[in-house]
């Protein structure tokens, strides 16, 4: 007997920027399995069942996930942004790959939601108009040399960057550090958006030059957007200027 299983993207955390879609699958699931934070976001039934765990424990989930629904439960992975983004989708994935046969016959889908970085870019304007990039800043699955190649193959390409799993307490300094390469390729004038808890109550947006952009200006609720030479502001009185990468291509830093 085999069950279902969804992966299900909740959005950066408003209520308002949770699909349709995923509220749909959230109704008929019986087994919820994730962050706690995250579960939390949901309003359950007596009938449906929280099965919540800790951050950095993706694999464990995923197998927990996996092997009730083998046994013919309906479940349902709960994710924070997008699922396919960083998150749960791949972990799940991951875990049918080096798992016993009867998991690859549950029927399985991925739900997508609002990532951070368009929930940030929609508040900031249009800074991922052109060309875009997406890189976690953690090192815990790849080697820091890595993330710094990618920096600099980024920022020399004109890709605009969006930043995740920035900053943590176990990695207080490698954001400044990226901040410190980019500098190296790009003008002190690029603009950098820092947007914390887009979408909630406690929003935050900050916009700042990559001059003087901090590693200390964000934490691990917070998306960072880097643009390039050809990212422009708008400015409004009394307003947020407005942040925006042009369509086409002007050569500015070629």
């Amino acid at each position: 007997m085999t069950g279902t299983l969804s992966v299900v993207g909740l959005g950066p955390g408003s209520p308002d920027q949770i699909t349709p879609e995923a509220l749909a699958a959230v109704a008929v699931a019986t087994d919820f399995f994730g962050y706690f934070p995250y579960i939390d976001r949901l309003n359950l039934r007596p009938d449906q069942r929280r099965h919540a765990s800790d951050n950095r424990e993706e694999l464990f989930r995923a197998r927990a996930a996996l092997e009730m629904a083998a046994k013919g439960e309906k479940v349902c992975v709960v994710s924070g942004g997008d699922p396919g983004v960083f998150a749960m989708a791949a972990a799940v994935c991951e875990a049918i790959d080096d798992g016993p046969a009867e998991w690859r016959e549950i029927e399985m889908s991925v739900v997508p939601g609002v990532t951070a970085m368009l929930a940030v870019a929609a508040k900031a304007g249009a800074p991922l108009g052109h060309d875009f990039c997406a890189i976690s800043l953690s090192n815990n699955l790849k080697p820091w040399d890595i993330i710094e190649k990618r920096l600099v193959a980024a920022a020399t390409a004109g890709f605009v960057m969006a930043f995740y799993n920035p900053i943590s307490k176990a990695r207080p300094h490698q954001l400044g550090e990226a901040f410190d390469i980019l500098r190296a390729h790009l003008p002190g004038s690029v603009p950098v958006i820092f947007g914390r808890a887009a979408g909630r109550p406690d929003e935050a947006i900050h916009i700042v030059e990559l001059a003087d952009a901090k590693g200390e200006m964000a934490d691990m609720a917070t998306c960072v957007i880097v643009g390039t030479a050809e990212t422009r502001l708008i400015e409004r009185k009394d307003q947020r200027p407005i942040v925006y990468s042009p369509r086409s291509f002007g050569g500015a830093g070629k």
